[in-house]
C-alpha cells in the first residue's frame, strides 16, 4: 500500500497562520472594545438627557458635557469603519486609548472635576487595552491618563479654587491607574505564553494525528477505530480492502458496514470487566479481529484490528516450504555423494569383460536412474540456492536466434520445427544465464509434446504498455494443459512426465520473479502457450 506522506507542521512553517489568527483575534478585541465604548458614551449621553440637572454629570457646563458625549459617540462609530478595513492596528487603538482619555478628562471638567467619580472610568479603558496590545504601551497609557487628571485637576485648583486636599484623591486614582495597567502588562504576558504554548501544543497534536495516521494507513492489517455509541471514526485503506470500501465517509455506524463484526464488539463491549477473557475473535473464516479497548472501559469504544487469515495462511505455508526446502536441500546434499559411489560402480561394472547381457541391462537401469537422481538433487539444489540475477540489457532479437540453434543442436531437432514472429524489436532487462533457462525449459516442454511439424514451436515477441513491458510467448500445437491439472502447473515436484523432478516450471517462475518477470500460462482453444512478461529497456543499448 501506497500513501502520500504529508509533511510535518513546524512552529516556522505555521507561522503565517499563527500571524493571521492573532491578527484576527486583536482585532476582533479592538472591535468589542469600540462597542464598549459607544454604550458607555450612550449610557451618559442618555442618563444627561433624561435626568438633566439632578445628576452630577454635567454640573459646570451642562452643554458642555452633552456636546462632547455626543462627539464620543460620533467618534465610537467612525472607529468601527477603521477598525472594518484593519489599517494600523497599533495606531488606531493609541489614538482610541488616547481620545478616551482626553474625552474623560473634558467630562470630568463639565461635571465639576475629580469629585464627579469620572475618572474611574478610565479603570476599564487602561484594563483593555493592555490586554488588547498585550502588554505593549499600557505604562504608557496609564503615565498618559495620570498626566490629564492631575492637569485637570490643577486647571479646577487654579480657576475654580477646588480643593487642594483632593490631590490626594487625584493621586490615589493615578496609583490605581498604573496598578490596573501593571496588572493587565502581567496578564497579557501570562496570555501570550499561554497562546504560544497552546499553538504549539495544537502543532504537536497535529503532528501526532498525521504520524498515527500514516502508521494507520501502512499496517499490514485493517484498522477501525469504534466510539462507543458503535460509529466508525476512523479506519485504513486495508479495512476497506477487507471489509468492502468506505468511500472515505466516517461517521458509518459499524451495524451497517460490518454486521458480523458489529454484533461481535457489541457482545464484547458488554462484558466490560474483560470476564470473557481473550479479545480475538473470527468473523469469518476468512477474518479475524482483535479488539482493543481505546480507554480504560470497553464502553469508550475499540480499535478493532482486521487480520487477513488468508495471508497468515499463505505466510504460514511458505515457512513451512521454507523449512521443507532446507531440509529437503540438506537431504539432497548428502545423497550426491552416495549416488555419485553407486554411478561409479555401475560404470566398474560394465567395463568387466565377463558381464552379460542380463548384467549390462541391469546396469543400464541402475544408471539411468542415478542420472534422474542426479537431476533431481541439481533441482533442489537449485531452488535452495536461489540463484542472484545480474540483469544486462540486450536484443530479445538476436538472443532468440542464437538460442534456437544452439537448442537444436543439443536437442538433435529440425530447425524448421520453431517459428519465430517478431512484432517488436525491443531491448529487454533480464540475466542471460536465466533468461536461457526458463527458454530452455518451455522449449524443452514444447518439443516434447508438441506434433513434430514445421513451425509447431511459435516464439513470438510484442510489446505491451507503450513498450515498457516485453512480452514472450512459447506455444506449441500439442494437446495443451489439462484444465484440471492447470492450477498445479507452478508447484513444486508437480509432473506429468515420466522421468520428470516436477521442478522446471517452478524454477522458472522463481529465476523470472528474481528479474522482476513474471511466467504465466496462458489458457487456449488447443495447444499450450507460456508467456514470459519482463522489464523493456528504454534506454535500448547494446
Amino acid at each position: 500500500m501506497s500513501i502520500a506522506v504529508e509533511p510535518l507542521l513546524t512552529s516556522a512553517e505555521d507561522a503565517p497562520i499563527a500571524l493571521t489568527a492573532e491578527a484576527d483575534s486583536a482585532w476582533r478585541s479592538l472591535f468589542f472594545f469600540n462597542v464598549y465604548r459607544l454604550v458607555g458614551a450612550g449610557v451618559l449621553l442618555l442618563v444627561t438627557t433624561a435626568w438633566g440637572s439632578s445628576l452630577p454629570f454635567g454640573s459646570r457646563d451642562y452643554p458642555l458635557f452633552v456636546w462632547l458625549t455626543g462627539c464620543y459617540c460620533v467618534f465610537s462609530l467612525a472607529c468601527f469603519a477603521l477598525i472594518r478595513i484593519r489599517w494600523r492596528f497599533d495606531l488606531q487603538l493609541s489614538v482610541q486609548v488616547a481620545a478616551d482619555i482626553v474625552s474623560l478628562a473634558l467630562l470630568m471638567y463639565a461635571s465639576n472635576g475629580i469629585s464627579s467619580g469620572l475618572g474611574l472610568l478610565l479603570l476599564t479603558t487602561l484594563a483593555a487595552a493592555g490586554l488588547i496590545a498585550r502588554g505593549r504601551l499600557t505604562l504608557f497609557y496609564a503615565a498618559l491618563a495620570t498626566i490629564a487628571v492631575l492637569l485637570e485637576h490643577t486647571y479646577d485648583v487654579l480657576h475654580f479654587d477646588a480643593s487642594v486636599a483632593q490631590y490626594a484623591q487625584a493621586g490615589l486614582l493615578a496609583a490605581a491607574y498604573f496598578a490596573v495597567a501593571g496588572l493587565a502588562h502581567t496578564l497579557a504576558k501570562y496570555a501570550v505564553a499561554s497562546q504560544e504554548l497552546a499553538a504549539q501544543r495544537e502543532i504537536d497534536l497535529e503532528n501526532m494525528a498525521q504520524v498515527s495516521e500514516h502508521v494507520i494507513q501502512d499496517m499490514q492489517d485493517g484498522v477501525l477505530v469504534v466510539d462507543g455509541a458503535g460509529v466508525i471514526r476512523q479506519f485504513n485503506t486495508r479495512a476497506e480492502r477487507i471489509l468492502g470500501p468506505l468511500w472515505g465517509r466516517r461517521d458509518v455506524p459499524l451495524t451497517e458496514y460490518a454486521p458480523a463484526i458489529a454484533r461481535r464488539f457489541e457482545t464484547w463491549r458488554e462484558d466490560d470487566e474483560g470476564l470473557q477473557g481473550s479479545s480475538d475473535v473470527s468473523v469469518h473464516r476468512a477474518v479475524g479481529a482483535r479488539l482493543v479497548p481505546v480507554g480504560r472501559r470497553r464502553s469508550a469504544g475499540a480499535v478493532i484490528f482486521l487480520e487477513d487469515l488468508t495471508r497468515i495462511q499463505a505466510e504460514a505455508r511458505q515457512m513451512k516450504l521454507a523449512a521443507i526446502g532446507r531440509l529437503t536441500a540438506n537431504i539432497a546434499h548428502e545423497i550426491r555423494n552416495p549416488l555419485s559411489a553407486i554411478s561409479h560402480a555401475a560404470e566398474l561394472l560394465q567395463e568387466e569383460p565377463t558381464t552379460d547381457d542380463t548384467v549390462k541391462r541391469l546396469i543400464t537401469i541402475i544408471q539411468d536412474n542415478t542420472q534422474r537422481l542426479d537431476r533431481m538433487v541439481n533441482d533442489v539444489l537449485r531452488v535452495r540456492r536461489g540463484d542472484i540475477s545480474h540483469r544486462e540489457s540486450f536484443k530479445v532479437v538476436d538472443y532468440l536466434q542464437t538460442f534456437v540453434e544452439q537448442f537444436c543442436q543439443i536437442q538433435k531437432i529440425s530447425p524448421e520445427l520453431f517459428e519465430v514472429e517478431l512484432y517488436a524489436d525491443p531491448h529487454v532487462l533480464f540475466d542471460r544465464s536465466h533468461l536461457n533457462q526458463v527458454m530452455w525449459n518451455l522449449c524443452r516442454n514444447a518439443a516434447r509434446h508438441c506434433q513434430g511439424e514445421k513451425g509447431s514451436i511459435r516464439v513470438i515477441v510484442d510489446t505491451e504498455e507503450r513498450g515498457a513491458i516485453v512480452k514472450l510467448d512459447v506455444i506449441d500445437d500439442g494437446p495443451g494443459v489439462p484444465a484440471d491439472l492447470r492450477s498445479q502447473l507452478f508447484e513444486p515436484f508437480f509432473t506429468t512426465a515420466a522421468g520428470g523432478t516436477g521442478l522446471g516450471l517452478y524454477i522458472a517462475r522463481e529465476v523470472c520473479e528474481a528479474n522482476d518477470a513474471k511466467l504465466d500460462y496462458v489458457e487456449t482453444e488447443s495447444g499450450g502457450q507460456f508467456t514470459i512478461f519482463c522489464k523493456a529497456d528504454s534506454k535500448g543499448h547494446d
